[in-house]
């Protein structure tokens, strides 16, 4: 069976992750999380005070970030430089801080390469901000996702909660609205619906609602790209 890639992309806390993760357990498609890419890069930087103003540090920085994932009981787990961070950058000390480092040229290119050396065997599910657009723009299903922000920052929130970790609801809200605005208006590679992306709002969707209709797209998408059975 032909393997594709799906690019999801959307909004911060609209699911892209728990759909791209359930995406590819059902077709059994490697899942690539960019955001914990990014925020991988953010934990290095804050951890060694490199400030993202700092053009030659970031440059000499980035040759020695090495990310990767793996799968265990507990979800997918990453891994900078050999070592399991999956808890660290969820942090809210690098949610503040993620999108600004994600706007440096030099950080986008860098993570974009080890990307799109991922997918060059196709059947992946990559979510991000920018993976129809910049990282697959052949990719041959594109998903954009959206909902509204209140319901994004709850969602948020009880993440938090659930981790055990008491964060102001209005904190969050400011949190995620500044990040999407980052990320929409930065000059390289911005958040934006690419021209083919198929446009879902999940406000009002469960997680399985929201995954039947996107498997029923790629299940359709695969089906067409078959060559003809021989009669």
């Amino acid at each position: 069976m032909k393997k594709i890639i799906i690019a999801i992309d959307g909004y911060s806390s609209c699911g892209k992750s728990t759909l791209a993760k359930a995406l590819g357990k059902v077709l059994g498609y490697a899942y690539i999380d960019t955001g914990a890419m990014y925020r991988a890069v953010t934990y290095y930087f804050l951890e060694h005070e490199i400030s993202v103003d700092d053009e030659l540090a970031v440059r000499n920085a980035l040759p020695l970030i090495n990310i990767h994932f793996e799968s265990s009981e507990n979800g997918n787990q990453t891994f900078l430089n050999g070592k399991n961070v999956e808890t660290e950058i969820r942090q809210m000390r690098v949610s503040n801080y993620v999108s600004p480092v994600a706007a440096v040229s030099a950080v986008r290119k860098a993570m974009v390469e080890q990307q799109q050396m991922m997918g060059k065997q196709k059947g992946i599910v990559m979510d991000g901000r920018d993976i129809g657009t910049v990282v697959f723009p052949a990719a041959e299903l594109k998903i954009f996702l959206t909902a509204e922000p209140e319901i994004r920052t709850q969602r948020r929130y009880d993440e938090y909660l659930h981790k055990g970790t008491t964060v102001d609801f209005e904190v969050i809200k400011t949190n995620l609205l500044e990040r999407d605005h980052i990320d929409s208006t930065r000059s390289d590679s911005p958040l934006k619906k690419a021209e083919n992306a198929i446009v879902i709002d999940n406000s009002y969707l469960s997680p399985t609602e929201q995954l039947e209709i996107v498997l029923d797209l790629a299940r359709e998408k695969i089906q067409s790209l078959a060559p003809p059975s021989k009669s």
